[in-house]
């Protein structure tokens, strides 16, 4: 699985991206990641990557032509997969891009700054990706958050893959159970008796019901977007 990441500050990624499940993966060979500074796309000496939005307005934009320089240059190494903006005024990003970008076999993001980027850049990528309802000073942060999801859904990168599949939002609209471990009993709070039982059917069946209880009390818009099955429905 390839990353390219276009920014202006690589070294906010560096170190994040080399530790972990991601960093792991990295060495292993199973993962690339190639950080792109922007600034090497540009044609000027001052190398310019941002101006004043037409029209007035505060902040600055960054340009599009370095993108698109940068984009066209990737490709043509070999990078491959979609295109994606992180921007906040993106759609929502869900479990299930990860999963198809994974399948690309790679993912090509474009970080944003300042007050946002020219809009005219959409007509380069492929599609414009937020991770919340909220604003944040760049794109990196939501950049390495975007690559660790896709890269968790690439074979080899999580040592046991089931421990993918019981994810929150693997392969439902839901949050995943509550889990426990040792000691059984800590200051009066004890592991479910099931838990400790050795029925995996029983097991199975407690931790899809607590699922959905999880996701009623944190999640409950999530509610009806996917159907319960029998055995997960209370009493």
């Amino acid at each position: 699985m390839r990353f390219d990441v276009f920014t202006i500050f690589p070294e906010a990624l560096g170190t994040i991206l080399s530790i972990g499940v991601i960093g792991q993966a990295r060495d292993a060979g199973s993962v690339e990641v190639h950080l792109h500074d922007l600034r090497d796309y540009t044609d000027d000496p001052h190398r310019t990557v941002d101006d004043r939005p037409y029209g007035g307005g505060a902040g600055m934009l960054l340009r599009v032509d370095p993108f698109v320089r940068g984009l066209e240059s990737v490709r043509a190494q070999g990078a491959r997969g979609p295109a994606v903006l992180v921007s906040a005024q993106g759609r929502l990003f869900r479990q299930d891009d990860a999963t198809r970008w994974a399948a690309s076999g790679g993912l090509i993001l474009l970080c944003g700054r300042y007050e946002g980027v020219d809009e005219r850049i959409l007509h380069f990528v492929d599609d414009e990706v937020s991770i919340g309802d909220y604003v944040i000073a760049g794109g990196e942060s939501a950049a390495a958050v975007l690559i660790e999801a896709t890269a968790r859904m690439t074979p080899g990168v999580v040592g046991k893959y089931e421990s993918v599949a019981t994810d929150s939002f693997y392969d439902e609209t839901r949050l995943g159970a509550p889990q426990y471990t040792r000691p059984p009993v800590f200051r009066g709070l004890a592991v479910p008796e099931v838990l400790l039982s050795g029925d995996h059917a029983k097991i199975d069946a407690y931790r899809r019901r607590e699922a959905w209880r999880k996701t009623a009390k944190n999640r409950p818009e999530l509610l009806g977007l996917f159907p319960k099955r029998e055995d997960e429905r209370d009493g």
